[in-house]
């Protein structure tokens, strides 16, 4: 959606009023809806089939706003560079400009962004887990763990909690350090002091 907003100007301004409305919902607020509506639905014992692909769905539909408006910046800006310029004068068509020249050249930022919302998606994952909005008990989850271990922190065993919480910001902070990396090494010019 951000490639054809950036290329196509006429859908510009439909395709990122669409991103606004998205963006005004948070992911927490959206997947607890959900979550507590399938959890009606089919109780809490089904939920537990449905609650991974229902996750990935609700935290794939809830971040592409981000990639949309990163990728059509960048579209913007390659749009304008004569690479294009020459490719329309040799008369290739829109599609082929926009997927085989514009696309590829604009994909560093894409995969900048795309550890940052990987970690956001981690944290999403764990604090429905959490709430219990997220994944079931019986299946694997740091956000899970953190809840179970509740349970047991004022009697001693704060392991429990702890040591779960701690991988959680070591997993998020390893991927953000990613993040910088990929964006140092993909554009040191651009970054650098």
């Amino acid at each position: 959606m951000g490639l054809l907003s950036g290329y196509v100007r006429k859908l510009d301004n439909i395709l990122m009023r669409i991103a606004d409305v998205q963006l005004s919902f948070s992911t927490y607020m959206v997947a607890i809806f959900i979550g507590a509506i399938f959890q009606t639905v089919f109780g809490v014992g089904n939920y537990a089939k449905v609650a991974i692909p229902l996750l990935i769905i609700i935290i794939g539909l809830a971040e592409w706003p981000q990639y949309a408006r990163t990728i059509r910046a960048s579209v913007l800006a390659e749009r304008k560079k004569e690479y294009v310029e020459a490719a329309r004068v040799i008369g290739l068509s829109k599609r082929r400009i926009m997927w085989r020249h514009i696309l590829p050249n604009s994909l560093s930022p894409i995969l900048v962004i795309s550890t940052v919302q990987v970690a956001n998606a981690i944290m999403s994952e764990a604090a429905l887990s959490f709430l219990g909005l997220g994944m079931p008990v019986t299946r694997p989850s740091l956000g899970s763990l953190i809840t179970a271990g509740f349970e047991y922190i004022f009697s001693g065993a704060w392991w429990i909690t702890i040591f779960p919480g701690i991988v959680l910001v070591l997993l998020i902070l390893v991927i953000n350090l990613l993040g910088d990396w990929l964006r140092d090494y993909l554009n040191p010019k651009l970054y650098k002091g």
